[in-house]
């Protein structure tokens, strides 16, 4: 017992040694990039500005200690504000919103407890960088009227198609001078300036100073001294965060007495859980790559954490959370070697809610909207565009489908129509891939040969039928399947019917490692 005793006493000091060395600094830069990050999320999805910080939150005190991944970090996503912007303005009611986050943890946790973590394997690549490209449109245009100092703009009760209508579009026009500020528009253009000019200076000479968090603090400095040079420049106070100073006595929760009053609900819940799974698991992809101990996240544990934090954010009023790559790659970055880094932020960001919600008023709407129109940018580069069409149509085709759907409807119905097109492409190509013909003339004789390759399916059946009926009498065809691994019977039928057709046409037909099989008539 007392070799046990000083064993466990070794390893607790061990980890304190880690923690204080390098899970404490990891998790407290995380923290700086996540705050504007969890405050401008809660921005751009219309919902209170404590529902990001309390998922965030959250995403390092509940999920850390349930998921399996050491340096993954789960909060607020950009990829989920569209959806969320929707439901919320969908439901008109933000508890019943909650009930569809709560939901979509409970859709979460079952594909974790299914062993369902493989789902983003089915998804093409195409349709994934669509739907982020999607994304990325819609939040710069969801920023541009917070950046150039809309108060309350009402573009988008009918979508990214209803920002064209008549009823919002010249509505806003008309009222674009009253709404438009110099002084927002200047923190707007100084914050995008840091980030562009600055951005690979941050990145690589100072680590250790978010850039988002210079953002930030940039444009606290210039809404408190704008007042001192001209008190005509002081912003209004819709244009800066609001943050009640008491939280806990704001909380919404779920009103599940309405579970089963609006069919949306689940609609909404299964819409979430998907996108917040498919977005959790190619996040945790790639932080294992990033990962110096090549470690390899359990998928499965994940979305059962996922899935147990998206549930605690339902019924605590805060926004729906995935595993995150900015952060995460920041906690990698930050040296970050343990899942207490993340426990780490997490507690840093309650404490910063809880105890100095004063500091978090002073941050202009502005310097937000700039962090996610650079976001959002970066989600939809015109290289993705490039690369995408380097590719061939088979690929871009999807892509800028997905796309086009999302903006005209919304994400679910973007996500299936290009899953739709890409599971074209790939029955198209798999009736082309799947067999090659030869032909040549030896005297008056034409050769046929037909070389099936590795698997031949019944998708095939139909193309490789019409090629062996149009092959002319007198005629010598071969068909060879010698490096064919399987051969769908629908097809070795259809062979084996073409014999009878082929001795009518004084067709010689040779088989090589191809089974002939009884054709018989079934009335």
């Amino acid at each position: 017992m007392h070799l046990k005793s000083l064993i466990s006493k070794d390893k607790r000091r061990y980890y304190r040694l880690i923690w204080l060395k390098h899970d404490l600094p990891a998790g407290l830069t995380v923290f700086l990039v996540a705050l504007p990050l969890c405050l401008g999320i809660s921005l751009a999805s219309g919902a209170p500005l404590y529902a990001g910080i309390l998922s965030g939150v959250i995403g390092g005190l509940v999920v850390s200690f349930v998921s399996g991944s050491q340096l993954g970090v789960s909060g607020p996503a950009a990829g989920l504000t569209t959806v969320v912007a929707a439901s919320i303005i969908g439901f008109g009611d933000y508890r019943l919103f909650l009930l569809a986050v709560f939901f979509a943890g409970v859709f979460q946790l079952l594909l974790g407890l299914l062993k369902l973590g493989t789902v983003a394997n089915y998804f093409p690549s195409s349709v994934i960088k669509g739907m982020l490209a999607a994304i990325g449109i819609i939040l710069i245009s969801k920023q541009i009227p917070l950046a150039l100092g809309y108060d309350q703009p009402d573009f988008w009760t009918d979508g990214f198609t209803g920002l064209f209508s008549s009823n919002n579009f010249y509505k806003n026009l008309d009222n674009f001078y009253h709404h438009f500020s110099k002084p927002v528009l200047l923190i707007t253009m100084v914050a995008l300036t840091i980030m562009v000019l600055f951005g690979d200076f941050f990145r690589r000479k100072a680590k250790w100073l978010p850039l988002p968090l210079v953002v930030v603090l940039a444009g606290v400095g210039m809404t408190l001294l704008m007042p001192l040079i001209d008190p005509a420049w002081a912003l209004r106070a819709t244009q800066i965060v609001s943050i009640p100073s008491n939280i806990f006595a704001e909380i919404t929760t779920p009103d599940f007495s309405q579970t089963f009053s609006n069919p949306r609900i689940f609609k909404d819940a299964f819409t979430i859980g998907l996108l917040a799974s498919l977005e959790t698991l190619l996040c945790a992809e790639a932080i294992d790559k990033l990962d110096p101990l090549k470690r390899k996240t359990p998928v499965n544990r994940e979305l059962i954490a996922q899935g147990v934090g998206n549930m605690t954010c339902g019924l605590v009023g805060a926004l729906p959370m995935t595993s995150v790559i900015v952060r995460g790659a920041a906690n990698v970055d930050a040296g970050g070697r343990t899942k207490m880094a993340s426990f780490t932020h997490g507690v840093f960001l309650l404490l910063a809610v809880a105890a100095v919600p004063f500091a978090l008023n002073m941050i202009p709407f502005a310097s937000l909207a700039a962090i996610l129109l650079i976001t959002g940018y970066n989600l939809s580069k015109p290289a993705l565009y490039r690369q995408m069409y380097s590719l061939g149509w088979n690929q871009f085709l999807p892509f800028i489908i997905t796309i086009l759907v999302i903006l005209a409807t919304d994400l679910l119905e973007g996500v299936a129509i290009g899953l739709a097109f890409s599971i074209y492409f790939v029955v198209s190509n798999n009736f082309k891939a799947e067999y090659k013909i030869e032909r040549h003339q030896e005297l008056d004789t034409e050769h046929y040969y037909i070389h099936l390759n590795s698997m031949v399916t019944f998708l095939n059946k139909v193309n490789l039928q019409q090629t062996l009926y149009k092959a002319p009498p007198y005629s010598v065809l071969t068909i060879d399947g010698s490096a064919s691994r399987f051969i769908d019977y629908d097809v070795l039928e259809m062979i084996s019917e073409f014999e009878k057709q082929a001795r009518e046409k004084h067709i010689q037909l040779i088989l090589k490692n191809v089974e002939r099989v009884n054709v018989t008539s079934v009335h």
